[in-house]
């Protein structure tokens, strides 16, 4: 009801489990998913994993349950965004749009979290002059190319929360140019999307969480 009222938002169809859900997808042509998680036969992570193994859709998580080990499994599967049915209509709208345009979105209450998950997950370790008292630091992996400092500036801001839009705004571009350099920022840190490259803005330093 609430999306069938948005102009440029059609809802295309709807299923009862992961099942069928894989099953209409591969005959639908469609943009983004909304998947609760409980469901009968397969659940939504499973049936998200596959949804995205398969490219057919991208996936947003809709679900009553505020719980970490669902919206880490989630992320994982590939999901690219993660409400809660409490969220309000105009959010919902607007995720549909910001994951129909290729970006990353959670619900503010859940970005922190991922945040300081990610952030204390290290990859690589070092040591401070060695010997058992020595205190390890994570060392996030080098760009494959060197960041820009106008990537830099980029990267910065998307770590801050703003849009393509709001960046322009303060870089004084066009949206088409930040959306260029955000491309290039996501390939060269190998990040697959905006949450990934906060994540990656954290952990070099480049803002603090």
């Amino acid at each position: 009801m609430v999306l069938s009222v948005e102009p440029d938002i059609d809802v295309v169809g709807q299923a009862a489990d992961g099942n069928a859900a894989l099953d209409l997808l591969r005959r639908t042509a469609v943009d983004v998913v909304l998947m609760d998680v409980q469901m009968p036969a397969m659940d939504g992570i499973e049936a998200t994993r596959q949804v995205v193994g398969e490219d057919l859709a991208k996936v947003i998580i809709l679900t009553t349950f505020d719980r970490d080990d669902y919206l880490f499994a989630a992320l994982e599967a590939g999901a690219s965004g993660f409400l809660l049915k409490n969220a309000d209509p105009d959010d919902l709208v607007g995720a549909i749009h910001a994951v129909a345009d290729g970006h990353a979105l959670l619900a503010p209450e859940l970005t922190v979290r991922v945040i300081q998950r990610l952030v204390q997950r290290p990859e690589v370790t070092v040591a401070d002059g060695g010997g058992e008292g020595a205190t390890r630091h994570p060392v996030p992996a080098p760009p494959i190319e060197p960041l820009t400092a106008r990537e830099r500036d980029v990267l910065a801001l998307v770590a801050e929360g703003m849009s393509n839009a709001e960046i322009a705004t303060r870089l004084f571009v066009g949206e088409s140019t930040v959306k260029t350099h955000v491309s290039h920022v996501l390939a060269k840190i190998g990040a697959r999307d905006r949450v990934q490259a906060v994540v990656y803005a954290h952990r070099t330093g480049l803002t603090a969480p």
